[in-house]
């Protein structure tokens, strides 16, 4: 399993704040510069816990299973969330359509469909119908 995260930084943007924003959403996540680019990966399950809890409290798994499932590609899925919504600790999925861009979220698993599971179970009533472990 592997997480990757990235997001621009815009020359109207404080670097401090953008990270900021991606640790609210990753806490564990180590982050570097890398040119003009915020970059931090992780193989740790934990480093999804807060976004695994995130999908529940705002009650949209149904919204990040599709995302995921739509972006999936063989053994990786790739979805973006806005900057300025994660810098208040919230998940607001994008097309990149801001003047600021996204952050860019892949997720990498030999079983991808499992670790979609766990992060967006399938849902009744917007109720998780089993909740999934993962490993």
């Amino acid at each position: 399993m592997r997480l990757r995260v990235e997001a621009e930084i815009k020359p109207t943007e404080d670097r401090e704040k953008l990270e900021t924003a991606v640790k609210k959403i990753f806490p564990t996540l180590q982050l570097e510069r890398v040119g003009e680019f915020i970059l931090g990966e992780s193989t740790n399950v934990s480093s999804f816990s807060r976004l695994h809890q995130l999908f529940r409290q705002q009650a949209i798994l149904d919204s990040a299973r599709s995302v995921m499932l739509r972006r999936k590609r063989g053994k990786t899925t790739q979805f973006m969330i806005n900057k300025q919504v994660a810098f208040v600790g919230k998940i607001n999925f994008t097309d990149g359509e801001s003047p600021l861009g996204p952050i860019v979220v892949t997720l990498e698993a030999p079983d991808i469909d499992r670790l979609i599971d766990y992060l967006a179970p399938e849902t009744r009533d917007g109720r998780p119908i089993r909740e999934k472990s993962y490993p």
